[in-house]
């Protein structure tokens, strides 16, 4: 699991644990119990969004060098450099939509 990924569920777990709380504090009628778990909650969803946008610019990074290399390749006439930027392009874009 990378870095980002696990970050990314450490801001799940957060979210959750986060919504949990609110929700106990507002079934008890505990307003700082509520808030506390409403700010754990965004800030479970802030982690979670910067994880993703980590992984998008990386996913934007692969897919550049792809394009890169496949033209390169094709330039020089050597198809296993068109086939491996051809497979980073798609590794790109689709890390990249997988992070939306």
């Amino acid at each position: 699991m990378s870095k980002n990924e696990m970050k990314r569920a450490e801001g799940v777990a957060k979210e959750i644990g986060g919504k949990v709380k609110k929700t106990v504090g507002k079934a008890i009628g505990n307003e700082q119990m509520e808030a506390e778990g409403a700010v754990k909650e965004l800030a479970g969803k802030g982690q979670q969004a910067r994880a993703k946008g980590a992984e998008r610019v990386k996913g934007m990074g692969e897919q550049a060098f792809g394009t890169v290399k496949n033209k390169l390749g094709h330039a020089i006439g050597n198809e296993q450099m068109q086939a491996e930027g051809k497979a980073a392009e798609l590794l790109g874009k689709t890390r990249q939509a997988a992070n939306e």
